[in-house]
């Protein structure tokens, strides 16, 4: 939980339900089943609304994602000397901290969020320090709670 609202991280879920159809060697990493995990989010979500509760994603890669999904979409920004002991402390292969050091350096998961929702819901922050998070995490908490705010009256 992260604060009143409920925290997926969904590298986490692909795991616990192997939601992957194989292996990629050279990066040394599973395939995603992007469909498995649409399911299985899509539960999720769906009970997650009848409960009326808060929901926070956590993944890299945005434009698997329908847009109906989402409300806010923060895009975390890390300095490349920070994401390459980040990286390297993760023990991820050459090829894999390359290819992950290039698309910080190229926006690449910032230009995907940007051209997948609307542009008003896409946020770049920084995620260098533990302030950083912090702050993050206080934004999210006053985002939600204008949200939560404005949209009172509408259920």
């Amino acid at each position: 939980r992260i604060g009143f609202l409920r925290h997926i991280n969904v590298g986490e879920l692909i795991k616990d339900h192997k939601c992957y159809e194989g292996r990629d060697e050279e990066l040394d990493t599973n395939i995603l089943d992007e469909d498995k995990l649409l399911d299985i989010l899509e539960g999720i979500l769906d009970k997650a609304v009848e409960q009326n509760e808060g929901i926070v994603i956590d993944f890299h890669m945005p434009l698997i994602f329908p847009e109906r999904w989402f409300d806010l979409v923060l895009v975390l920004r890390t300095n490349t000397e920070i994401l390459f002991d980040r990286l390297t402390a993760r023990e991820y292969n050459d090829k894999k901290r390359s290819e992950n050091m290039e698309a910080e350096i190229m926006q690449i998961i910032l230009e995907e969020a940007r051209e997948g929702y609307a542009t008003e819901i896409v946020h770049e922050v920084p995620s260098n320090t533990i302030e950083d998070m912090e702050q993050n995490l206080s934004r999210v908490e006053a985002w939600c709670r204008q949200w939560i705010e404005d949209n009172s009256d509408k259920s």
